[in-house]
Order: structure tokens, then sequence, then C-alpha cells
């Protein structure tokens, strides 16, 4: 197929470019900055430099690339377009991701329908963000949590669905390229366990979520799809276990309240009260089959 990635050059669209080309298929990737073109080309695809949130730039390039089908991966999480993360204002870092979740999105639905394309593959995501009630691990039929992020989340399922499309819900990802900054934090010891870090997180490396979509790609599927591992985990489990696998010191240890006064609520909600996903959906009806099932086997393999 003659596949069209917006966002190509982001943590995911490094891995996806590759597979899909050893597969056989066609793949133009955009990217928003053109020193970024040789990386794509190195890849496999024909790189193209597009604006996103441009709703004519979005439209000429899809219509240059004649796909058969659309695969939105665009984030504005770089340190480039957000900054660095301080979670006491969390809303400015993902500022850029939201508005491509929302008004990215609506735009690159209207150039598929302009060409005729019937299939469009969405990121979404599914880390620690299952509505905080009920259990700790959620499925696709269960909402989100409701928050400003989850917002332009639940925009993009909706209107990508709706379309005919499918939106694959991402956990945290790791592996080359995808953790760096979140890595150094923990080695630095600047990564503390909150309270009793009783809060579910849901991990999946990089190259597992790449295998994913392309099934997605290929079998042409509709809905919403969680792509996390096996083992949604609490905190307290994944975060000592992620230091001890890179070498570092154990995580230091934070108060609840200190952690409010220092970070925000979203770190302490993230951490005490977060709730995980099951992929039990993706694996069934995709017949997705991980290399890394487990963060455990993951943090130890993939992050070399």
């Amino acid at each position: 197929m003659r596949v069209f990635i917006a966002g190509g050059s982001g943590a995911l669209g490094r891995r996806l470019v590759p597979q899909l080309v050893a597969r056989g298929h066609q793949v133009t990737a955009t990217t928003t900055s053109a020193a970024k073109l040789e990386l794509l080309a190195r890849l496999g695809a024909r790189g193209v430099v597009m604006d996103g949130l441009d709703a004519a730039a979005v439209g000429e390039a899809v219509a240059a690339a004649t796909p058969d089908v659309i695969v939105n991966q665009m984030t504005g999480l770089s340190t480039e377009h957000a900054g660095r993360l301080n979670p006491r204002r969390a809303d400015r870092y993902f500022a850029a991701t939201n508005l491509l979740r929302t008004e990215g999105v609506d735009h690159l639905l209207a150039a598929a329908e302009a060409v005729g394309v019937s299939h469009v593959v969405a990121q979404s995501h599914a880390s620690f963000n299952g509505r905080r009630e009920g259990g700790w691990i959620k499925t696709e039929e269960e909402p989100l949590q409701v928050v400003e992020g989850t917002k332009a989340i639940s925009h993009l399922e909706e209107a990508v669905v709706a379309a005919g499309g499918v939106a694959l819900r991402y956990g945290a990802f790791y592996g080359p390229g995808a953790s760096d900054e979140q890595v150094e934090m923990v080695r630095k010891r600047w990564f503390p366990l909150v309270g009793g870090g009783t809060g579910y997180f849901s991990w999946v490396h990089v190259d597992d979520a790449a295998a994913a979509t392309v099934l997605a790609i290929e079998q042409h599927r509709t809905g919403v799809f969680n792509i996390v591992d096996d083992e949604p985990a609490p905190v307290n489990q994944w975060l000592p276990y992620l230091a001890q696998s890179i070498g570092a010191k154990p995580p230091r240890r934070l108060p609840a309240w200190l952690a409010r006064a220092l970070a925000g609520e979203m770190m302490v909600g993230m951490m005490i009260e977060g709730r995980g996903f099951s992929n039990a959906k993706a694996k069934r009806d995709l017949g997705w089959q991980l290399r890394y099932p487990s963060w455990r086997q993951g943090f130890k393999e993939g992050l070399a």
C-alpha cells in the first residue's frame, strides 16, 4: 500500500517506517524540520516538510502522496516544540500536542475525505490516564480520566472512529529515542517515588507499538485498541526496577503533600491514583505478538 505518515520522524515514526518498508509498502512521511528529511530517506521513506496545523499544507501533502491509508503520529512533545516538562505547568508542555490531536486531526480527516482515503490510523494514549475509580486495569470500553489532555484525546478518538478509522491507545513509550529524557531523570534521581507509589502505569516498547500499528494498517481495523504490554504495574514496582536496570541508585521518596507543593497535582495523581490498561483486545483481534511482553524484560534488554 501507499502509506502516508504524518509525524514520521518522531519516536514511533522512526521505528514504524522501516517496518512498513520491509513489508513492501511505499511510505511518505512528514516532518516539521527540513533537517530530518535525510533521516526519513535513510529509513526508506519519501520525506515531506509539513505543518500539521496548516490545513492547506496538510491537504497538499496528502493529495501529492495519493495514499491508500493515512497514519497520524503527530505530537509536539520534543524539546524543540514543548521545551522541558514542568509538572506544575503540564498544560504548557502538552499544548502543542493537544492542538495536533484536535485541529491537526481534523485537517488530516478533511484531507482524507478530499482524496477518497477511507482508512485512517491515529495515535492515542493510554498509560496512567484511565478513570480513577473502580478497578486498576481498564479496557477500551471504560472512559479515560477527564482532564485537559484527555479532552483532546477524546476528540481524536471520536473523530477518527466516526470516520471509520482506528485509534491506537499507546502506553508509555520506552526504547531507542523514546525514553532518553525519563531515563536520565531516573539516573540523576530526579524522578521520585511519591507516597506509596500505588498508581498503575502501562508501558510499551516502541518496536512493539510499531508492530501493532502495522497490523492495524494492513488489516484496515476500526475502533479503539489499547497498545500496551501484558503487565500494567504500580509505580512502586516499575520505578525501582527501572533504576536497577540502568545501574542507577534507587529513587528518592517524597510524601504526597511535599510532591504536590513541588511538582503539582498531575504528578501526585499519576503516582498514587493512575490506572493502567488491558491489551487483551489488541492481542485477540489484531493477532499482535509482543517482543517485550513485560517492561521487566524490556527495561533490561530494550533500554540497552
